[in-house]
């Protein structure tokens, strides 16, 4: 944020009436500055404050919605550098291109692998972002195939072209999805802009080079263009990283606003049709700002790995993954089933999930909202104790769904089995194994 927290304080009410949740305005003002708190929590400060504040908290990085609905994505809003310093804020969107000029039935198929390209991992849906259509010349070819992709796949579109005119085609036909415009050149510049006020579409500015980018992206804006994204047209994978890194940094550290946007990589154009280097090329960029990235395909090969890295960068640091915490089955457990717990750190889960499963045995296993930490990490903060335990297993059910009262903690924290057995009378406290790997031998033997 620009202004410090006396800067804020000087626009607030000064009232400390504490409707915000916070004692006094000072207080309020400094959890502003360091962007723990949200302007819409004080219900009393004016407007013109309201202005003032929000232009000036605003990031220095613009986020650009592409696309409606469900499926639609946001990128840009980045207020760092590297993640270690706070966090990313918007995951890059990764898709797939498909060429106007290709038959309608491999048109098909790339729109239908854009679709089905949904994967799960610690309990979070990945999937292709968006699909890109490349015009063929033909207007009408374009707008068809636009159509088709956007009815076939559902995803977002970025529709890919020179010509105004088969643009302009397409946009009739589905600028009302909101689809990235890609790109306005020196040459096209003005129809495109036009063409994107007249559909309030995002706009994508094409130029070589960041310093010409940069000169094309201010005129867009100027124009009244609000939501741009740049394409530095690099001819090689060292520039293309070149042009990314020094755009994040002009907009994130010099505050240069014509930079201030998300960026559109090709990965494919610099591999030379290496399907394996495109891949890798598309790493690079996930790890080093390209915020929107197109593939020439989608195959489970290539995309799962670029989505999981892309999970593992923006996710939170200062937040640990989690797993949902509730009871889960395992082999289709009864009644006489036994009961294990754990906490909701989400590799935790995991490891004694699959433990469970490669036992193929019955049983249930609880997960404790122990807030993302592990079993060692929860038990010496307070987290995984006694009362909370006590507290999950009697809220979640599961009494009524099992014909015992044991319960089987981690043997990491035997300590606290006398201490539960208070804290739940009635049931019985069992100690398991210490490691999660020992579980399968553990049912085993219980179950002879």
């Amino acid at each position: 944020m620009a202004l410090t927290g006396l800067d804020i304080f000087k626009q607030l009410p000064k009232t400390n009436c504490g409707d915000c949740g916070v004692p006094t305005c000072l207080a309020f003002a400094m959890k502003l500055a360091q962007g723990q708190a949200e302007l819409a929590s004080c219900p009393h400060v004016s407007e013109e404050a309201k202005a003032a504040l929000s232009s000036a908290a605003a990031p220095p990085m613009r986020g650009v919605t592409v696309g409606t609905g469900e499926h639609a994505f946001t990128v840009g809003e980045e207020t760092v550098m590297f993640r270690h310093d706070k966090t990313f804020v918007n995951a890059a969107a990764i898709g797939v291109a498909v060429d106007a000029s290709a038959t309608d039935a491999e048109i098909d198929a790339h729109a239908d692998a854009a679709a089905a390209s949904v994967f799960e991992r610690v309990q979070q849906e990945m999937r292709c972002g968006f699909v890109a259509v490349r015009g063929s010349g033909d207007p009408a070819r374009f707008r068809a195939v636009a159509e088709r992709v956007a009815a076939r796949s559902g995803l977002p579109l970025v529709l890919m072209s020179t010509d105004a005119t088969e643009m302009g085609s397409a946009l009739e036909a589905v600028g009302a999805s909101r689809p990235l415009i890609h790109a306005a050149t020196e040459a096209t510049f003005d129809t495109f802009v036009a063409l994107a006020q007249q559909h309030g579409c995002p706009l994508a500015v094409r130029a070589e080079g960041a310093g010409a980018v940069a000169g094309l992206a201010e005129r867009a804006a100027a124009a009244g263009v609000k939501d741009i994204v740049l394409d530095s047209a690099p001819g090689t994978a060292g520039a293309a990283l070149r042009d990314h890194v020094l755009v994040r940094r002009s907009a994130l550290v010099k505050k240069y606003a014509p930079l201030g946007y998300p960026s559109i990589t090709f990965p494919g154009e610099l591999a030379g049709g290496d399907a394996m280097l495109e891949t890798v090329y598309a790493a690079a960029d996930i790890a080093k700002y390209g915020s929107i990235i197109v593939l020439s395909g989608v195959e489970p090969w290539r995309m799962l790995p670029l989505l999981v890295l892309r999970q593992n960068i923006f996710t939170d640091p200062q937040r640990p993954m989690q797993a949902e915490s509730k009871i889960y089955e395992f082999g289709s457990p009864g009644p006489d089933s036994p009961l294990f717990v754990t906490t909701n750190f989400s590799l935790t889960y995991f490891i004694v999930a699959s433990e469970l499963e490669a036992s193929k045995m019955p049983g249930y296993l609880g997960v404790v909202d122990a807030e993302g930490l592990s079993v060692l990490t929860a038990w010496a903060a307070g987290k995984f104790v006694p009362e909370r335990i006590a507290k999950f297993v009697n809220a979640s059910g599961i009494s009524e769904r099992i014909s015992h009262h044991e319960v089987i903690i981690p043997g990491a924290v035997a300590q606290i089995s006398g201490e539960l057995t208070e804290e739940m009378p009635g049931w019985s406290v069992t100690v398991g194994p210490y490691e999660a790997a020992d579980l399968p031998a553990f049912m085993k033997a219980r179950a002879s």
